[in-house]
């Protein structure tokens, strides 16, 4: 067996320094420590400081078609009930053939949809927005986020999770042992609710078709629902987050979904950060993945 060249081992070392810089974050955030121990909350300065860290750069969805197809026709999102037993955890995945956006018809076909969305007038939403979000990410992990809408900083930039709740995201996905340009990020509704409401049912109704569409090319292994809204918005029914989360659901009947707190609500509670790490280890372990350890040194050293 040949043996791993230089840049190959500083390429996988800077990759566990960012996987295990993440989790210490997350875990120390949540006062413990990676072998469960109590630790001092860390002060308002630091959080600042910790918030301020720039978020890897997202890749943007593929480039623009020049013919426009026809909007998707209206579906309304199946309701599942909730898995009663954990999904089995499935083998590591094949790396055989492309995921998520990296099949060239999975690619088309998603820049045709977002530009129906960039044309949609289906709700209100369209009157105020800057521009619509779609997503962001190829997908080719095979673990997709889905949130709730746009903010301030995604209606002007036009990707979801760009603004404080984005950059924790991306340390969330770093954390896992991925990378943010990996898993496929979207949102319930492609435009922003005025002054950052949640959503009006007819509003999630109207925009839920193209998530649909979005989902069925992409065909995640998982999904993560970042939030309450994610979850009316997947199952049509309305539930609290905190009893949802961590309960294994079904999206039309081949999905496993995760429901956890959204990244904003962390930013405002972060001893919550814990719950969120315990279900992003259980969606690890679904996927056949290892849960990264900090504290462990490479397998491969």
């Amino acid at each position: 067996m040949t043996a791993p060249s230089a840049p190959d081992l500083r390429e996988e070392l800077h990759a566990l320094t960012q996987a295990a810089a993440a989790q210490l974050e997350i875990l120390r955030d949540s006062g413990c420590d990676a072998l469960g121990l109590q630790l001092p909350k860390a002060s308002p300065a630091a959080s600042e400081k910790a918030a301020a860290v720039k978020p890897v750069a997202p890749r943007t969805a593929a480039a623009h078609a020049q013919a426009p197809q026809p909007a998707p026709s209206a579906r309304s999102a199946t309701i599942s009930s909730d898995i009663q037993s954990p999904p089995t955890p499935k083998a590591a995945a094949s790396t055989s053939g492309p995921r998520g956006t990296g099949a060239p018809e999975v690619a088309q076909r998603l820049t045709v949809i977002e530009q129906e969305v960039r044309a949609c007038t289906r709700c209100a939403l369209h009157q105020l927005r800057t521009q619509t979000v779609f997503a962001r990410g190829t997908g080719s992990s095979g673990l997709c986020f889905v949130g709730e809408g746009p903010g301030a900083d995604e209606d002007i930039q036009g990707l979801p999770f760009v603004g404080k709740a984005g950059q924790l995201l991306d340390k969330m996905i770093v954390a896992m042992g991925l990378q943010p340009s990996d898993v496929y990020v979207c949102n319930i509704v492609k435009c922003r609710p005025p002054n950052n409401r949640k959503p009006e049912p007819e509003e999630m109704a109207a925009c839920v078709p193209y998530l649909q569409e979005q989902i069925d090319l992409i065909a995640p292994e998982v999904i993560v629902a970042l939030g309450a809204t994610a979850v009316q918005g997947l199952f049509g029914a309305s539930e609290g987050i905190t009893r949802l989360r961590g309960r294994w659901k079904l999206y039309r009947g081949k999905i496993p979904v995760m429901p956890t707190f959204h990244p904003a609500y962390l930013l405002r509670q972060p001893e919550a950060k814990r719950d969120v790490w315990n279900d992003l280890q259980a969606v690890l372990r679904h996927m056949g993945r290892a849960v990264p350890n900090p504290t462990a040194p490479s397998a491969k050293g």
